[in-house]
């Protein structure tokens, strides 16, 4: 059901579907087509406040709106497909992209409003560097229903190529009254390795010009198995990446970093892939991560379908899931909990008085 359903989100190709339901049927009709370029320039280029409602702003500050009220979107959707995201799904696969005039005319707004101290806090959508990049017989044709754009390999027809958001991110820092422009809503690391023309040097733009000392990028693991079942790049492509741009880094004299979304508990994973991402982020990464989700059911996700059949719908095997609460927030455990066996080693080789030990571990264990 839930493959009949995926299919069928496809404004070109999609059918309208229906179930019965005792003496009722349930109706599913196709999805819209996506806005036009036309289209989402005149959403945003509608004439908003910018500011919390009167009614709830006499309750107080809202914290959230710091960040969307200096930020702009240049798109909607994402081709990424991950399994566990159902952006694609209520979003679409197509790249709906607004006009360089329209999103530089926000920019001049956002520079001239009252409040504004100079920086423009992020510039993208889902995914920022999808900005400007679509596969044009998808948007002929319709998507494909028997391949993903980026998962398990790029595909062809896609030509990735970051210099339509490098000449708009140019052209943004370049308006009276803005200090900085960052890209904050995160990044495909792997379409950025892919692109042999233009993605170093987009890279390379970022490190100078757009990262507020971190970089937001989503590995999600770093097991190879589990990486499968999430539909993400393998553990090869990270490696390559963090060492580019640390390699970048170096050369502009810039101390930035990456920070690495990370999940735990998901479909297929299991305590042991925990211990070899720990391992993994330690050594390779020289890292202790911090930002580690666990695993929720997303209505609309292949991943779900996984969480909840405990089977692979792309292979029809048994997959193991786990389901228990504790064992979940032991997961997530393994990777954030920091190295104790340090600790214990130097209580046992060094003489410290009965008290000194025991007010070391009733604090640090």
């Amino acid at each position: 059901m839930f493959h009949t359903f995926y299919l069928n989100n496809d404004s070109l190709t999609a059918k309208g579907l229906c179930q019965q339901q005792d003496s009722r049927y349930l109706i599913q009709n196709p999805p819209i087509y996506p806005l036009t370029r036309k289209e989402l320039d005149r959403v945003h280029d509608l004439p908003y406040e910018r500011e919390v409602h009167p009614h709830y702003k006499k309750e107080g500050e809202v914290k959230a709106l710091e960040t969307i009220k200096f930020s702009i979107t240049t798109h909607r959707g994402c081709y990424g497909e991950c399994n566990f995201c159902s952006i694609t799904v209520h979003q679409g696969k197509v790249i709906q992209e607004r006009s360089e005039k329209s999103i530089l005319r926000e920019a001049k707004l956002l520079a001239k409003l009252r409040d504004f101290k100079g920086y423009i806090l992020d510039v993208g959508g889902p995914t920022a560097n999808m900005y400007g990049i679509e596969c044009q017989k998808k948007l002929k044709s319709g998507s494909c229903s028997d391949k993903r754009c980026l998962y398990p390999q790029f595909c062809p027809r896609l030509k990735i190529n970051h210099k339509k958001q490098m000449e708009i991110l140019k052209k943004i820092r370049q308006i009276g009254g803005v200090k900085k422009v960052f890209v904050a809503s995160g990044i495909r690391y792997d379409m950025v390795l892919s692109d042999q023309k233009y993605g170093e040097r987009y890279l390379c733009e970022l490190v100078k010009y757009h990262i507020s000392g971190q970089l937001k990028i989503a590995p999600e693991h770093t097991e190879n198995d589990v990486l499968e079942k999430m539909g993400k790049p393998d553990q090869g492509c990270l490696k390559r990446f963090r060492d580019k741009f640390l390699q970048i880094n170096k050369e502009q004299k810039k101390k930035q970093f990456l920070t690495y979304y990370l999940i735990a508990a998901h479909p297929g994973c299991r305590e042991e892939d925990m211990y070899r991402l720990k391992e993994y982020t330690s050594k390779e990464l020289r890292l202790n991560p911090k930002q580690i989700q666990i695993f929720t059911p997303t209505p609309s996700t292949y991943s779900t379908l996984m969480y909840y059949t405990e089977i692979d719908p792309f292979t029809g095997r048994a997959i193991y899931v786990e389901k228990n609460l504790k064992k979940k927030e032991r997961q997530k455990g393994i990777v954030v909990e920091k190295k104790v066996n340090s600790n214990r080693n130097f209580i046992l080789n060094h003489h410290i008085n009965k008290s000194v030990i025991y007010f070391y571990l009733l604090f640090n264990f």
